[in-house]
């Protein structure tokens, strides 16, 4: 059983004679943003089952609410990700009025691309043209649905690939990716960005048409400047180390953002910080070495088992006191001790913000913003979820196939 943390203000007092600005980790922190899925609150499952939840929601608008209670006890998650057509709806005035009634915003749009049965040999690089024309058709629809609710991102992630040697041309395949990109691109609205996510593999298997961060980089560059890569935890090979493809697309000015999770094998999609948080922590490290603003942070997870909003607020928590950590971090002492060669002395400075106990911290800031100072206690001592299965329905069933 872990201990508690040690109230705020000797904690602060301890860092500041350790050299911290306290004071600019609080502001830092509270300017935090993370985006929430709306697909993330809904069942879901595996290829086997999706275990269907009590409370769950049954319509985009309580989606919208699970959300909100999450910024609620959070204070930090106030922008919700949409996902269409899984969030379609007929009117979408209607629903951004409803998004900002409790006090959240729209972020990044997701068209989808991979389960409509004609997607089966791909979507936007599908040998057929006409598949190629839905698809394209899909990705300009979204573009108006962001502007309809004020979100300035299209968030784009393909299942397209081959599953055997010789099934396609690989170049061809590109050519078609290239052409419908560019005429995506050419009707991007003045405000809105492409986030371009790869994945190495799955559901294809031999060559997946944007494969790794490179890929996806060199698609951004042909395309234009507000076209820039997404990076999703679980979407890399075992051991690739995420925080140094950070570093070089901050350089590149080419980091979108982040679909945050956990993996223990592949897309795991687990809660993120569960799995590898010094990994966690380091990327964080590597988004504040700059000083420059943060990119887009989305979770995007699969809660297959575990209570749905619970578990998206201890996503929250553990995105904030990672980012509390990097924050922490004695820049100078680090900086001298890579310049003098120094190996360890500069794994200890790391090491020393990656041990302490920012809980303390991240409950001030919490409460400073009118959040809870326990999110996760919070919800559980409240009625919330009770009400929700009262309100909503308690039914717990398992199903086949997998779903939102």
């Amino acid at each position: 059983m872990s201990s508690a943390p040690e109230p705020f203000d000797p904690f602060a007092a301890r860092l500041t004679e350790a050299g911290i600005d306290v004071a600019a980790a609080r502001a830092a922190l509270a300017a935090l943003v993370v985006e929430t899925p709306s697909w993330g609150y809904g069942d879901s499952g595996t290829r086997f089952a999706v275990f269907q939840q009590p409370g769950r929601p049954r319509s985009v608008e309580e989606r919208i609410d699970d959300a909100a209670e999450v910024h609620r006890l959070t204070g930090t998650a106030g922008a919700v990700a949409l996902h269409f057509p899984w969030d379609q709806v007929p009117d979408y005035p209607t629903l951004r009025a409803h998004i900002e009634s409790r006090g959240l915003t729209v972020g990044a749009v997701n068209p989808n691309l991979f389960q409509d049965p004609d997607y089966k040999l791909g979507s936007i690089t599908n040998p057929d043209p006409g598949v190629r024309r839905k698809a394209l058709d899909h990705l300009l629809d979204c573009l108006e649905i962001a502007t309809s609710l004020g979100s300035t991102a299209q968030s784009l992630w393909f299942a397209d690939g081959t599953n055997y040697a010789g099934q396609d041309d690989l170049r061809g395949r590109r050519k078609r990716m290239y052409d419908a990109l560019g005429e995506l691109y050419d009707a991007l609205p003045d405000d809105q960005q492409l986030l371009v996510e790869y994945k190495f593999f799955e559901p294809a298997f031999y060559a997946t048409d944007l494969a790794d961060w490179g890929s996806a980089l060199l698609t951004c560059q042909k395309l234009g400047p507000r076209a820039k890569v997404l990076v999703d935890l679980g979407h890399h090979a075992q051991g690739v180390n995420v925080e140094q493809i950070v570093g070089i697309l901050q350089d590149e000015n080419r980091l979108g953002g982040f679909h945050f999770n956990n993996r223990k094998y592949a897309d795991d999609d687990l809660i993120v910080g569960s799995v590898n948080p010094f990994e966690l922590f380091l990327i964080f490290v590597e988004l504040a070495a700059t000083g420059a603003p943060l990119p887009r942070l989305t979770i995007d997870q699969s809660h297959n088992i575990e209570g749905k909003v619970e578990a998206m607020v201890l996503s929250v928590v553990n995105l904030q006191e990672a980012y509390a950590k990097a924050l922490l971090v004695d820049r100078t002492a680090l900086a001298q001790a890579q310049l003098a060669g120094d190996v360890l002395a500069g794994h200890k400075v790391l090491l020393d913000a990656y041990n302490t106990d920012v809980r303390a911290l991240t409950a001030q800031v919490r409460q400073d913003l009118g959040a809870a100072a326990d999110p996760v206690a919070a919800l559980r001592e409240s009625d919330y979820l009770k009400n929700n299965e009262a309100s909503r329905g308690a039914t717990s069933a398992v199903a086949g196939g997998w779903a939102r």
